[in-house]
């Protein structure tokens, strides 16, 4: 395991925020660590970079415990919280330039992770003019310059635009197949952390709820169909005599398991067949809070 914390505790104040949390992060693996807002993914992240100091519990990464090899430790982390750390009117090549003589590792490095994170035609650009998801890869880029071995990221999609998403998105995997990285990256999207995700963990008033493969989170969040209709009650029980178990009714819409696209189309044919007029069919993804119910219901 890469990062191993146990019965890890933090208040503020009398306020509990992070409350007995053990994760387990493997090697090699992409970990989504996902939680609403206030959830208390930050503050488990700064515990685990040492910007705030463990209360009660420890924490091992490597293998090593943090409180006696802090500094051999972090010189192994990259890190990009809440939002990069960039000076504005430098140019994006000249930040990486800046970072790489601080962390006195090779000044050429600037120009390898400019072409990896895909900013290589803008390295001459000020900082400042850069868009949002320009941002993030140039951050992404600054906390991967000492080469690290662990990459933790807080919320590195948030605001971005669906390209801004899948360019992150991409890159993340690429580092970890191509350069054997291991990285840590919280977000309070499920769909985009499904996409990407070899591992998860979801956390809700600083509890951990839920902790496991992508396969693991899948038996649990299996995807519906909703299916918008004329006389919801009516297609329901048409469907129940058909076979089919139906989850949810409400006056507009009701929900089925997801089985497969050739399934789906069978259901909106049958329905149409029998009468039924079929305002909208489609497949829908469980959101976080849906997660949490079933999570609690199972536990």
């Amino acid at each position: 395991m890469v990062i191993q914390t146990e019965n890890l505790n933090f208040y503020f104040g009398k306020q509990p925020v992070v409350k007995s949390l053990s994760l387990q992060v493997p090697e090699g693996s992409i970990f989504g660590f996902l939680g609403p807002n206030g959830a208390g993914k930050t503050t488990t992240i700064k515990l685990l970079l040492n910007l705030l100091q463990t209360q009660e519990g420890n924490i091992r990464i490597f293998g090593l415990d943090l409180k006696g090899n802090r500094l051999k430790i972090l010189s192994q982390i990259g890190s990009l919280i809440e939002q990069p750390a960039i000076y504005t009117h430098l140019t994006g090549k000249e930040n990486l330039i800046n970072r790489a003589r601080l962390l006195q590792v090779p000044v050429g490095r600037a120009d390898d992770m400019l072409a990896l994170v895909h900013l290589k035609d803008a390295s001459h650009k000020k900082a400042g003019n850069y868009s949002l998801g320009m941002k993030q890869r140039l951050g992404i880029g600054l906390a991967m310059l000492g080469d690290p071995k662990l990459l933790i990221l807080d919320e590195p999609t948030n605001g971005l635009d669906p390209n801004g998403i899948i360019e992150i998105r991409e890159l993340l995997m690429k580092l970890v197949k191509e350069q054997n990285k291991t990285v840590f990256v919280s977000s309070h999207l499920l769909a985009e952390i499904e996409r990407m995700a070899t591992h998860v963990g979801i956390i809700n008033h600083g509890a951990m709820m839920f902790q496991g493969s992508i396969q693991d989170l899948e038996s649990i969040s299996q995807p519906v169909v909703q299916v918008e209709t004329d006389n919801t009650v009516d297609a329901a029980n048409f469907l129940k005599r058909s076979g089919h178990e139906v989850t949810n009714v409400t006056e507009t819409f009701l929900t089925i398991p997801y089985l497969s696209k050739d399934v789906t189309a069978a259901i909106n044919a049958s329905l149409h067949n029998n009468g039924h007029k079929v305002y909208s069919i489609g497949k829908m993804q469980k959101d976080l809070e849906e997660l949490f119910l079933n999570i609690t219901k199972q536990a």
